[in-house]
């Protein structure tokens, strides 16, 4: 009897990069569970700058939840996140919600890989960097790629969601 082939290992979001066949760096960390905000803690553990690891967020955009990719130096303008989607009223969505409709926890929600694929908004930003990091799926683990294969992975649009 043949053996089937094995199936790719690691987070959902690892497994959709490698099925996909994109290039990508995995960059991992040891993980406090005390600390308060999971992106600044990736910039510091792995000396990459702020502005360079996005933070993936999860909002409700006229009943539909979103998902929004901004800089972890900056914050989510939830506005001009409704605009980037033709809505007319977004906020954050119940963190139940977005850990049970992405399979993620909250602090390793990733773009990539999510139980149900949700339309995605890319920070504008994103564009400015040759690669980014964002969540691999799991707190204490980021991937490293370009802004334009997040985007075609996820079929993000790109609109300048993010603020200082």
């Amino acid at each position: 009897m043949a053996k089937k082939p094995k199936k790719p290992g690691g987070t959902p979001a690892t497994v959709a990069l490698t099925t996909a066949g994109a290039d990508f760096t995995m960059h991992a960390y040891d993980h406090d569970p005390a600390s308060p905000s999971y992106g600044e803690e990736a910039a510091q553990a792995l000396g990459i700058a702020p502005s360079r690891i996005f933070k993936t967020l999860v909002a409700d955009v006229d009943g539909e939840l979103t998902v929004a990719v901004v800089p972890v130096a900056g914050q989510l303008d939830l506005k001009a996140l409704a605009a980037a989607v033709g809505g007319k009223r977004a906020t954050m969505a119940d963190p139940a919600a977005a850990e049970r409709t992405t399979g993620y926890v909250r602090g390793g929600i990733s773009p990539l890989g999510q139980r149900k694929r949700l339309r995605t908004v890319l920070d504008a930003s994103a564009s400015t960097h040759p690669t980014i990091c964002v969540s691999a799926g799991r707190r204490g683990l980021e991937v490293e790629l370009s802004p334009s294969t997040l985007a075609a992975l996820t079929s993000a649009v790109l609109a300048p969601i993010g603020r200082a």
